[in-house]
């Protein structure tokens, strides 16, 4: 066995499941370490360099497999097939409805009772800096039609970035809607409240949601609302966003239903490439930039995590001491068609169009980028400055008028 791998535990029928741990170096030459399980495809380490060059933690997880068996708060892991809600847990696709499980009220999120963060993963390939791991999803798993497999890869680069890319294939046309449901604390792991961590979110809107957690179809600007997490930006070129405890409580119809944020942002750039977010830690000056192609990011604060497992280390867990930054298509996309196409001209959201032809037999790839630096308190406390907020260079493109709708 390489010495980058290990087995962290055996699953009750005896399957093992490995860790593996990837290195590499930032831009100033300095370790930066991932360790993945098998279980779920899920981060349990990230150790990243803060400004004094001190190695911090960053992400929630447990010491032991049993732990992660006995969360419910999909720790670290892949999640799928479908990320998120789904409405009545029910779809119709090319015409025929499907019913999915419903393990949330009347709902479905995350891919069902036992979606992907439940089970073992398969390593295909491994080096230093990168593990690519496989899953096959059985026609009719919690519902959804099609064998589905699933590729998803993580590497290390030797500039601080950890990037996370899924590649789906099918047999026929299905739902695949994938993200990383990692938690994460930029002050450490064990660290507490992420109150005081600053956020910034590349998004001029978001999608309400009603009763469940299920949007309700609008497309909602944030302006004048605590939604705007658009931020400030220093005078030192790095954007710090503000403090992720700012609004979270203040009454907003929209938090209060949620216990905070737990919402999807319609991202400025739509698909392509384009910047999701940055988080900062004024404690340790970590910086956290998120760059992706999916359309949307769910931020999620923690709300419910209360009853968590003793964390790694003995750390105690509770309600708000991580955040997500959730990559993904809409929630209820397939349901909704205030949500299709999104943006305009780009395929149904959720949908791999994994068309079983002569052709080709795969879904559209995806990727996100979790960048990391330091931005030192000291400097940003000592720029004086007049605070611009962050817009949009051009309206985004779904914004703008098209030829089609002539």
């Amino acid at each position: 066995m390489e010495d980058n791998r290990r087995i962290f535990g055996h699953m009750p029928d005896g399957t093992p499941v490995e860790e593996i741990t990837l290195r590499g170096r930032t831009f100033l030459d300095q370790e930066i370490t991932c360790g993945i399980i098998t279980y779920g495809g899920a981060v349990r380490t990230l150790i990243v360099p803060d400004k004094d060059g001190n190695p911090v933690d960053v992400v929630l997880g447990f010491d032991t497999l049993e732990d992660y068996i006995a969360q419910d708060k999909y720790m670290g892991a892949i999640v799928g097939r479908y990320a998120n809600r789904i409405g009545g847990a029910k779809f119709t696709l090319n015409g025929v409805e499907y019913e999915l499980a419903a393990n949330e009220g009347p709902n479905h999120i995350h891919g069902g009772r036992v979606g992907f963060d439940k089970k073992v993963w398969t390593v295909e390939s491994l080096g230093e800096n990168y593990v690519s791991l496989s899953l096959v999803s059985p026609d009719g798993e919690e519902g959804y039609p099609g064998t589905l497999r699933v590729k998803a890869t993580y590497l290390l680069d030797r500039l601080g970035n950890l990037n996370f890319s899924y590649q789906p294939s099918c047999d026929k046309d299905t739902l695949c809607n994938l993200t990383n449901h990692s938690y994460f604390n930029l002050s450490g792991h064990g660290s507490g409240s992420v109150e005081d961590q600053h956020i910034l979110l590349f998004a001029d809107c978001y999608t309400p949601v009603g009763p469940g957690s299920i949007p309700t179809g609008e497309i909602a600007p944030v302006e004048g609302t605590p939604m705007d997490l658009r931020g400030e930006i220093c005078n030192l070129g790095a954007p710090i966003g503000i403090p992720i405890g700012t609004h979270i409580d203040d009454g907003f119809e929209q938090l209060v239903l949620a216990g905070g944020y737990d919402h999807n942002w319609v991202l400025n750039g739509g698909f392509g490439s384009t910047s999701v977010a940055r988080a900062w830690s004024p404690k340790t000056g970590i910086l956290m930039a998120v760059t992706s192609n999916m359309p949307g990011v769910q931020f999620y604060t923690g709300n419910y995590l209360d009853g968590c497992p003793r964390g790694k280390g003995g750390a105690a867990y509770g309600r708000r001491h991580g955040f997500c930054l959730e990559t993904q298509h809409f929630p209820d996309s397939p349901n909704r068609p205030e949500f299709s196409p999104w943006p305009p001209g780009a395929p149904i959201p959720g949908s791999v169009s994994c068309v079983a032809d002569a052709a080709r037999k795969r879904g559209p790839n995806r990727f996100t980028t979790f960048s990391f630096g330091v931005c030192d308190p000291e400097e940003v406390r000592r720029e004086s400055h007049e605070p611009r907020v962050l817009r949009p260079i051009a309206p985004p493109s779904w914004q703008r008028k098209k030829e089609y709708d002539d």
